[in-house]
């Protein structure tokens, strides 16, 4: 019996760094989205910061801090001075000239994989944050998203502390379990449903519907990068949220959560 409460206690021995970081990460997020040159700081920020932890987790041998800051002060460029669409006209341009710098510098191909991604991810899926906060559905639905995304990795992470005996990909995601996922997209939808009656002008089938979609490729986000440090064998992509690792740790159920609820909700909203 003494066994299995110390065993109980130790699954959950990390909340309370967790939840401590999470008011910070609350606290700067609140702080972001209050004004539009504040969010697009923000957005330059976390391209810097993901650039950096890609660098480093692919071993890149160049000055991290110089590089990303170089990509960070470019994309606050582009998003400035830019339009929607020019910016990710230009995004892409910069994105295949830096790639090349790279790729010349006898990298392996492993390394131009990550080069790429990284630069993929800071420069054209989390910038429709930013979009998302301008468009004509604005912050509500920027905060709707993200308090869904986060609880849904939240969700699923306690309900596979819980309830995990089943695991879904033993050899990329050891601690993903079935009753993790499938509990987590449950609450998800329920909180969902609840969520977007306040925040987003459709129906309850829209707001199940977008629950299910969002638990489901925030729980791919998660996978991915997990296959991505089991590839490059690091536990964490960084250091910068104790409790949770690095940016993209946190961030990995975005990665297609963005990018799609972006332009899926106009859609769903017009049916």
């Amino acid at each position: 019996m003494e066994l299995e409460v110390n065993n109980s206690e130790n699954k959950f021995s990390d909340v309370p760094l967790r939840v401590k970081t999470w008011g910070y990460i609350i606290s700067v997020f609140a702080l972001s989205i209050s004004s539009s040159i504040t969010m697009k700081l923000f957005i330059s920020w976390i391209g810097y910061q993901v650039f950096y932890e890609f660098l480093r987790m692919f071993q890149i041998k160049t000055n991290l801090l110089v590089t990303a800051l170089i990509l960070g002060i470019v994309q606050f460029s582009l998003i400035y001075f830019f339009s929607f669409e020019r910016y990710f006209l230009y995004a892409i341009a910069f994105l295949t000239m830096f790639s090349l710098y790279f790729l010349m510098q006898k990298v392996s191909v492993k390394q131009g994989i990550g080069i790429v991604l990284g630069l993929s991810l800071s420069l054209l899926v989390f910038p429709h944050l930013l979009y998302l906060r301008e468009s004509a559905f604005g912050i509500k639905a920027l905060v709707y998203l993200v308090v869904i995304t986060e609880l849904n990795d939240v969700f699923q992470y306690f309900m596979g502390k819980l309830f995990g005996n089943h695991k879904v990909m033993p050899k990329i995601s050891p601690n993903k379990t079935w009753e993790g996922v499938i509990g987590g997209v449950i609450i998800t939808m329920l909180l969902s449903i609840i969520l977007g009656y306040f925040l987003l002008p459709s129906t309850i089938l829209i707001h199940a519907i977008l629950g299910f979609v969002l638990g489901i490729s925030g729980f791919f986000g998660d996978v991915f990068m997990s296959l991505l440090k089991r590839k490059t064998n690091v536990k964490d992509t960084g250091e910068l949220l104790p409790g949770h690792g690095g940016l993209m740790d946190r961030m990995d159920s975005l990665i297609f959560n963005a990018p799609i609820f972006f332009w899926v909700l106009p859609l769903l909203l017009k049916s």
